[in-house]
């Protein structure tokens, strides 16, 4: 079979995986609204059952859901979930859980401090350092602007 650019085409589209726009648009606000609904309901929890203010449970609330994302990375089951729930599971306090413990999970052949320790950071790195510099800058507006 001789290649010309109808053929290269045709055969790239038949390997091409179709893209499902729509589906993956409502699994990733299923999946992200579920979380954030998760977490609301055990701020209300702290709230209700502890007696604390709003205030002192949101904080509690985010170790929990790291915790909980944690969790679910270590035994594997966060992936499974973002397999299927795309974007949606990207929620940043728990996709950032998520890429913090899977590289420490992927370098702990090496060993605590080549492996665990050296890459922990390897994702959620960017992530962080952007974050505290783009803070960094909005401080300074705010403060030029007061």
């Amino acid at each position: 079979m001789k290649y010309n650019k109808d053929n290269y085409k045709k055969l790239v589209d038949e390997f091409t995986p179709k893209n499902k726009i729509f589906k993956n648009c409502i699994m990733a606000f299923i999946f992200g609204g579920t979380i954030c609904l998760i977490g609301e309901i055990i701020n209300d929890s702290f709230v209700a059952w502890l007696g604390i203010s709003d205030q002192e449970a949101s904080p509690m609330t985010s170790v929990v859901l790291v915790g909980i994302s944690a969790l679910l990375t270590g035994l594997g089951w966060y992936d499974k979930l973002g397999k299927i729930g795309g974007a949606g599971t990207v929620v940043p306090i728990t996709g950032f859980a998520n890429s913090v413990v899977s590289p420490a999970m992927e370098f702990k052949k090496e060993g605590f401090i080549l492996g665990t320790a050296a890459n922990i950071f390897k994702l959620a790195g960017p992530v962080l350092l952007f974050g505290y510099f783009s803070s960094f800058i909005a401080g300074l507006l705010s403060l030029a602007f007061k």
